[in-house]
């Protein structure tokens, strides 16, 4: 405990109120995680993010039926916060991926947590134009399954973001309104798990999404339930194992292969988008060259 208080006080950046970060070309932050608790009307643009590994995870023998080792370090933490805006970032474990680390009580040594996970009461987030690239873990929205302080918070918007080679939570959502649109994900892999985790009491509204998959990974897979009872889910076009481009409904799919069913009406509409949302085809022509760190004029 010891270490892991040593470990905290040197690579976790406490991120001010009415703060602005931009990266200059190049800017790189290894080993480190942004905490913005408590420190609303913040932006973290133009920076690329290595690698926040925990030296020290810890062994959860209750989580799942075998046990897993967990880390608490995030690439950023938005918590307790409102108006944060997270653009043109890029978000990567290196050359220290957790799909290298060695196997211990049976269960892959993780030494990573997410990419930019928004909990405890935080809302009004954006993620835009960021590349998430080579990662198990991205976004998680909520802080638990227990009902409390975060109903009617977590109102984020996650647009125009690059998903390559990424496992799981694209996002995975409890509670929030999450607004999921013009985004382009490169998914497949023996690892790969889901893209949209349905969690509890969760509203995601995702539309105009474009999928590029191995053909291995069935469309009625890129939907995970994690407790929900409901998504808004339309305009996807999936690619799959190099075919051609195709709309589909996602929701169909997982329904037809799935119980229980999810219901197709998230209860909300979202009102806050700044710019017309682009049809599907469209996405990964422009997500690809722009999102990501050192895309902006600076």
């Amino acid at each position: 405990m010891r270490s892991v208080t040593n470990q905290t006080r040197q690579t976790q950046i406490n991120v001010g109120p009415n703060t602005t970060i931009v990266g200059l070309r190049g800017a790189r932050l290894t080993g480190l995680t942004l905490m913005i608790d408590r420190a609303s009307n913040v932006i973290v643009r133009n920076l690329t993010l290595v690698d926040a590994r925990d030296c020290f995870p810890a062994w959860s023998p209750t989580d799942g039926e075998a046990g897993n080792w967990n880390s608490q370090y995030d690439q950023i933490s938005v918590r307790r916060s409102e108006n944060v805006w997270v653009d043109h970032n890029t978000f990567t474990d290196g050359d220290n991926p957790d799909s290298a680390q060695p196997v211990y009580f049976g269960r892959p040594y993780q030494v990573h947590d997410g990419s930019l996970d928004v909990t405890h009461t935080a809302s009004l987030v954006t993620a835009s134009w960021n590349r998430f690239t080579g990662r198990d873990k991205l976004l998680l929205i909520g802080s638990s399954n227990t009902v409390g302080p975060d109903v009617g918070r977590l109102r984020v918007t996650v647009h125009h973001n690059l998903f390559d080679g990424v496992l799981q939570r694209l996002p995975r959502v409890r509670f929030g309104q999450v607004d999921v649109y013009n985004n382009h994900y490169r998914l497949g892999g023996d690892d790969f798990q889901y893209a949209l985790g349905i969690g509890v009491q969760s509203a995601i509204y995702a539309q105009n999404n474009f999928f590029t998959v191995d053909a291995a990974v069935d469309p009625a897979d890129l939907l995970y339930d994690w407790g929900g009872t409901a998504v808004t889910e339309r305009g996807s076009w999936v690619r799959q194992g190099g075919g051609a481009a195709r709309p589909v409904d996602l929701l169909e799919a997982y329904n037809a292969t799935h119980d229980p069913d999810l219901a197709a009406d998230a209860g909300w509409t979202p009102t806050l988008r700044r710019d017309p949302v682009l049809p599907a085809p469209l996405v990964p022509l422009l997500v690809g060259p722009l999102a990501g760190a050192d895309r902006l004029p600076i």
